[in-house]
């Protein structure tokens, strides 16, 4: 009796991704049908055990331009769809979807993120992403006293620098130089 492999699958709106995970397979006979058969059988390990899977899947495909490719550790399909559209499941048939077949989510992309074909693709992609609600450290609550003391630190701001140069004195990093009025000190004794 045939086992089943592990089979992995996303989708975009023009292919289909199916990975079959199975380590050291051999014999692999990969039979794809336009009205939307798939049919995979090979043996692995020692002992040759057959593994199938063969599947319904929801609408057709172009035979010719689906791609396959054999690794030591999983075979992977590229399956062309007939029309660019997403598909609602991979099998045609509804109800539970079998253990064997779970979503590939290294490779899932959701229909509304898909990146249109002419449009250049990013690694670097960080859509509406606001950075300052990020909350990654620096800006208010920031205790500079908490971090410890930078006494050798030798970059003076422009503030010291003006301070320095008008009273011929050295600040002390402690010492804070403040341009707002409000924290003048209070003229009310």
């Amino acid at each position: 009796m045939s086992r089943h492999p592990s089979v992995k699958w996303a989708q975009r709106s023009d292919v289909l991704y199916l990975t079959v995970e199975l380590p050291d397979a051999q014999d692999v006979k990969l039979k794809l049908e336009p009205e939307g058969k798939f049919h995979f059988s090979a043996t692995a390990g020692s002992e040759k055990i057959p593994y199938e899977v063969d599947i319904d899947l929801f609408d057709e495909i172009d035979v010719n331009n689906s791609k396959a490719s054999v690794g030591s550790r999983n075979i992977c399909y590229l399956v062309k769809k007939t029309e660019n559209k997403w598909w609602d499941r991979l099998l045609k048939k509804g109800g539970k979807t079998p253990v064997f077949l779970k979503v590939d989510w290294d490779k899932w992309v959701d229909e509304d993120e898909e990146e249109p074909e002419n449009q250049p693709t990013s690694d670097m992609d960080f859509g509406d992403i606001d950075f300052s609600k990020l909350n990654m450290g620096g800006g208010e609550g920031l205790d500079f006293d908490a971090a410890g003391n930078d006494d050798d630190d030798e970059s003076d701001t422009e503030e010291e620098d003006a301070a320095e140069a008008s009273t011929g004195n050295v600040l002390d990093t402690k010492d804070v130089v403040s341009t707002d009025p409000k924290d003048a000190p209070d003229s009310k004794a």
